[in-house]
Parts: C-alpha cells; structure tokens; sequence
C-alpha cells in the first residue's frame, strides 16, 4: 500500500480531495516541525519538503513534490534513489512573487522608506525627485514563471523589459527582449533596475558578486527574490555603502536567519523582508501548490505525466516538462 506524508497546511476539504484520488493509500497530515524519522521510515511518497536528510534514511520513496520551485540539497548524492521522481512547485509562486517585488520596486524609487522613518520622528519633509517605473529598462534575470509574472507587470508600467535565461526561447509578449546568461555584464550595463529570480544552484552561487555589482549602471537598483547564495554578501554591501547602487531589495540572505551582527542590516537604501515572498503567506499560492501536487499525486498512483518534473542534473524543471 502507498503511504503518503503531506506537509502543507492544507484544508478538510483538500484533505478529502487527496483521499479521492488515490482512495487505496494511507495518507499523513502534518507540518514539517512535526515530521520524525519514525515518520518518515515507511513512507512511499512525501508532499512538502522534510529536511533531505531525513529522506536519505529511506531510499523506497518513490516521488517527493516539492512544495518550493528550488531543489536545494535534495540533489545532493544519497538523498534519494536513483528511481525516485522529484517534481517541484513551478508555477505556484509566480502571483505572489511579483506582486512582492513590484511592491518593493515602487518603495524603493518612491522613496517610501526614507517618508516612513520621517514619519515615526515626525518630521514633515521632502525627500527630493523620485524615479519611475515607466521608461525604465528593467533586467529581469531568470525568466521562469516568477520573472515572467514580473515582466508582466513591470510592462503594464510602462518599462523596457529584458530578460536573462540560460537558453534563448521564443520571447513572451511581456518582454522587449530575451538575451542569454552569457551576457549578463552586458545587459547589466543598460539596466536601471535589475531583477534576481534564480535558484540556489552549483552554476548560480555567487554569480552577482564585485565584477557584476562594477558592472552596473551608477544607480541601479538591485533586487533578489531567488535565493540568497546567488549574491556574494560583502559585494552587495560595498555596493550599497559605495553609492554604486541607490538601493536595493532582498528577500532573501546568504544566512537565514541574518545575524543581528551582520553589516548588511545597517546598509543604506536597503530594503530587507526575511524571505517572505513566496512560502504559505498567500492562500492563493497554497492552493496552486496544492492542485500541482493532486495533478502529480493521480500520475504516480494511475500511471502518466508528471508537472514540472525537476531535472537532477541542474536543479530545473526539465525542458518540455509541463508546468503546474
């Protein structure tokens, strides 16, 4: 018999909803702070993310569904058999995401924060000329559904749009132009604004570092909602108290939780939310997370295709997979 461990924080009715898909398999309801070994020792299939280590000890698991779209450490050798299926939540975070960074983008040329602390001190005074949105270029980098939401948006302000992947596909309406990783000090150079939307991965780490912060535009601003590895911490702190860049945004830190002793806390211009973005905080991302996994959970008890299926060689969904 199947036995399924669920991790999200899902409802009755949900709950019902996998029931009726696979009627033959026992199913356990549970947050991740509740999973145990004993938990996981007889498991055929999880739902949610456990900490990989956890799944090292059972190699009969045969499909994990990410409830995240990065894959980090469950790639790493020995985590799971070489059988197992790994689908991710491509697809589920893409509203939430960008509705985030739009929300910071617009803070951060409206000079939001700077009226907010005027505000605590009760100070009436203008803060000086603000930057648009339109007629912007906006580099987006990482052109999955996260960056494709945001350019969606970014282009119904009124912006240039440019977009960064690993390989050029056919450009979407909500972009000006596609262009390769390849070029990234290239494109950094245009841009006014430039968006992080990538995993953690071996290719990513560090790939916004001082070469690439020297690259950009005086004044640029920065924002990462991928993953906080892709940026090399004490780069983006010199570039921020340097001037070089006027402000940035992240969502994310090398370490999290951020040491109360780390310098970044204290940078100028600099907007830190404590990875927040994405997670269970919209009920809309929930429930997107969860029909993936209904999709995923009817192809691994009936047979047929799996949504956005993660290639193990680079962390990505594979090319040609469908997306949640």
């Amino acid at each position: 018999m199947k036995k399924i461990l669920v991790t999200l924080p899902v409802t009755p009715e949900q709950k019902k909803q996998y029931a009726d898909t696979a009627p033959e398999a026992e199913f356990i309801f549970c947050r991740k702070e509740e999973v145990t070994a004993e938990t996981v020792e007889s498991l055929t299939a999880v739902i949610g993310n456990i900490p990989p280590s956890m799944l090292a000890e059972n190699q009969a698991v045969e499909w994990v569904q990410l409830n995240s779209a990065g894959t980090d450490g469950y790639l790493a050798e020995g985590v799971l058999s070489e059988t197992a299926v790994l689908t991710n939540a491509t697809g589920a975070y893409g509203v939430g995401i960008a509705e985030h960074m739009t929300g910071q983008l617009l803070m951060m040329l409206k000079k939001f924060p700077v009226y907010l602390e005027n505000q605590k001190l009760h100070i009436w005074k203008d803060a000086g000329t603000v930057r648009p949105v339109c007629g912007s270029r906006i580099l987006i980098v990482g052109m999955g559904d996260i960056g494709t939401e945001f350019a969606i948006r970014m282009k119904a302000f009124g912006a240039y749009v440019a977009g960064l992947r690993r390989t050029v596909r056919e450009k979407p309406d909500c972009v000006d132009e596609m262009d390769t990783i390849d070029n990234l000090e290239r494109q950094l150079a245009l841009a006014d604004v430039v968006a992080v939307c990538l995993p953690g991965t071996k290719e990513t780490f560090h790939m916004f570092s001082g070469r690439q912060f020297a690259a950009m535009k005086e004044g640029a601003v920065f924002l990462n909602v991928g993953r906080g590895n892709v940026v090399d911490t004490e780069a983006l702190v010199d570039a921020l108290k340097t001037g070089k860049l006027s402000g940035a945004s992240i969502d994310v830190c090398e370490k999290e939780p951020l040491p109360g002793d780390e310098e970044l806390w204290d940078c100028p211009n600099l907007l830190l939310t404590p990875h927040v973005s994405g997670g269970f905080h919209l009920k809309y991302t929930v429930d997107r997370i969860v029909d993936i996994s209904l999709k995923n959970l009817n192809a691994y008890i009936n047979g047929g295709e799996y949504l956005s299926v993660v290639d193990r060689r680079t962390g990505y969904k594979i090319s040609g997979s469908v997306s949640g």
